[in-house]
């Protein structure tokens, strides 16, 4: 269903949508050695990505929200330094929120935190102990990978791979989807939809889910959001012809995915700021210069943000990306982008001549394997 990737190799857009309705009152306490400076709050709010922060009093914070279901959200504890040349000093928790009185209690440290109110959040504390054996294999792959990467170790990376695609694979088939078929009006089913169906969504997996799920429950904004995204998955599906659009290149001139039809083109989003993008960019440059004499090309659509031309152009020229460039430098809100439901990057579409999906979302040497079958010497 989805490719895996060690190390947090994309760069994701996180939602899960929620609308203003019911209050939230949450309160909450720390007592540890440290003292409790300020109280920092983060979630996202329908397409807006929310934050708010308070003033500890005496270890003692509040938050009073509007929320109409549960969100995942992410409370950050900065503590007052004792030596003014020591580095802020702020630890995290990640906790569910939904509409009613929330009491949260730290007594030794802010890692065994105790949450009182939340169903949402016992939810979310019982699936974590499903997902644990599989969490403990990735965090020892990882350990490795990092050592390879250091080592520049390309085949032990790409052994790791492998093997974290069959944990992942193996988490989604025995926990995500056991879970929502067994617990279909729980609290956080809508965020383990979310995460199973990943950043490259198969429609025909995760859409029977997503209509076993309570009506309640797909009503709320972030369940008609998902909808959404399914619809959007069919329209970027392999076998279906791929939605045409005209974005202006580095030059402001106006391009159009159209205008390329009668050769094999890759979509590729990406932009400036994405390390993982960067870092596959080598590979499609050997690709691009081994078959763009072949009815071959690259189409780079950048999610660059607003005012970042320069570094967009800095980017394109110190990678060598001599395709055709598109950007309207709006960041994750980048038109294309949303027509085609990217929520994380790097991400592409490979298009046959007459301009149908082929294949999506391959890199390195799977680039060129593809290619090389596409167009034989």
């Amino acid at each position: 269903m989805k490719k895996i990737f060690l190390l947090l190799l994309l760069c994701p857009l996180f939602t899960l949508a929620s609308g203003p309705g019911k209050t939230l009152k949450l309160k909450g306490e720390v007592k540890t050695a440290k003292k409790l400076d300020w109280v920092y709050l983060n979630y996202r709010n329908a397409d807006s990505n929310i934050t708010d922060s308070v003033k500890a009093d005496k270890g003692e914070f509040k938050f009073e929200l509007n929320l109409e279901e549960p969100v995942f959200a992410t409370l950050s504890f900065k503590f007052e330094k004792t030596d003014e040349t020591a580095k802020p000093d702020i630890e995290r928790m990640r906790v569910f929120l939904e509409p009613g009185k929330i009491d949260i209690d730290i007594k030794d440290s802010v890692k065994a935190a105790t949450v009182e109110g939340s169903k949402a959040h016992s939810a979310y504390e019982a699936l974590g102990k499903l997902l644990k054996p599989y969490d403990d294999q990735m965090s020892e792959l990882n350990d490795q990978y990092r050592q390879f990467y250091n080592d520049k170790n390309e085949e032990g990376m790409k052994g790791l791979q492998a093997k974290a695609g069959k944990i992942s694979d193996e988490k989604n088939e025995k926990v995500y989807r056991v879970y929502l078929k067994d617990n279909p009006g729980s609290p956080v089913a809508l965020y383990v939809l979310n995460t199973y169906a990943g950043y490259d969504m198969d429609p025909a997996m995760v859409e029977p889910l997503y209509q076993s799920l309570p009506a309640s429950t797909r009503q709320l904004p972030s369940g008609i959001a998902f909808k959404e995204k399914i619809e959007t998955a069919k329209k970027t599906a392999v076998g279906v012809m791929a939605m045409d659009f005209t974005q202006n290149d580095t030059l402001g001139l106006p391009v159009s995915l159209s205008s390329l039809k009668g050769k094999y083109v890759l979509v590729d989003f990406w932009a400036s700021w994405c390390g993982p993008c960067r870092a596959e960019n080598p590979n499609l440059v050997k690709a691009f210069d081994k078959y763009n004499n072949k009815n071959f090309t690259v189409l780079g659509v950048s999610l660059d943000q607003p005012g970042k031309q320069k570094a967009w152009m800095d980017a394109i020229h110190k990678d060598g990306l001599w395709w055709t460039q598109v950007s309207d430098l709006k960041f994750w809100d980048n038109a294309v982008a949303k027509q085609y439901g990217i929520r994380a990057i790097p991400q592409n579409f490979l298009l046959d001549p007459s301009g149908k999906i082929i294949d999506k979302n391959i890199k390195g040497e799977e680039l060129n394997t593809k290619l090389k079958e596409l167009l034989p010497e």
